[in-house]
């Protein structure tokens, strides 16, 4: 073989060498890239589906309904039969007015939220009206709140009210009575008076209890039931 043709047929098999490296080095570098891009959408997948199941997560506490507020109860555990507890508060007028005070005669306590609303203001007027009513079947009425004495004459001498009105604002004989405990209004929950009427008969025990009282039409209810008693 002449010299020229040697040097023809090492430069060839060098570049095919050189070829087959390149062809390697491409194919490797394909298959890197090939790998790369399987791991990848795995990664994205997994990344969308925890996007997904927290959007679901959140999207389901926001359908969940709202927690239901509790309905009014009372603290006190006060029974029908149970002796009446005795109470000594002041009264519009600025007497003083105790349970002893009405010893061997039945008595009426409604309990109302706040002096010249709504619905109190109703109620203390009905009973007033039934007022001669009561004395006849020899029964006393008596309203209790929470308001301080100057609201309670207030109350008293724009409405004409006819019975006496007593002030307890520490809410001693509320809590003794059953008639100041949680309550809800739009959603919140909250203390207060509850409405309620008691019906103590002459032994000095509890003969009636009227809670979450309706105020239509209560007043006639409860003269019924003192003067059936």
């Amino acid at each position: 073989m002449s010299q020229k043709s040697r040097k023809k047929s090492s430069k060839t098999s060098s570049g095919s060498s050189t070829a087959k490296k390149k062809t390697a080095k491409a194919r490797a570098s394909t298959q890197a890239r090939s790998a790369q891009t399987q791991r990848t959408p795995a990664g994205k997948s997994t990344g969308t589906t925890a996007k997904a199941g927290s959007h679901k997560a959140a999207s389901e506490q926001l359908k969940s309904p709202k927690t239901t507020s509790p309905p009014a109860q009372a603290k006190s555990g006060l029974v029908e039969g149970q002796k009446a507890p005795a109470f000594r508060l002041p009264r519009d007028g600025g007497d003083v007015v105790t349970l002893a005070d009405y010893a061997g005669r039945k008595l009426v306590l409604f309990f109302y939220p706040r002096a010249d609303t709504p619905g109190c203001t109703r109620e203390a007027i009905d009973f007033t009206r039934l007022a001669g009513a009561f004395t006849a079947a020899s029964t006393a009425v008596l309203g209790i709140s929470a308001d301080p004495l100057k609201a309670q004459e207030k109350f008293r001498d724009k409405h004409k009210l006819g019975v006496p009105l007593i002030s307890d604002e520490k809410h001693e004989m509320l809590e003794a009575y059953g008639a100041w405990g949680q309550k809800s209004m739009y959603g919140k929950s909250f203390l207060g008076i509850l409405r309620t009427t008691i019906l103590i008969g002459t032994d000095g025990r509890v003969a009636r209890i009227w809670r979450n009282v309706r105020v239509d039409g209560h007043a006639d209810e409860v003269l019924e039931a003192a003067t059936s008693l």
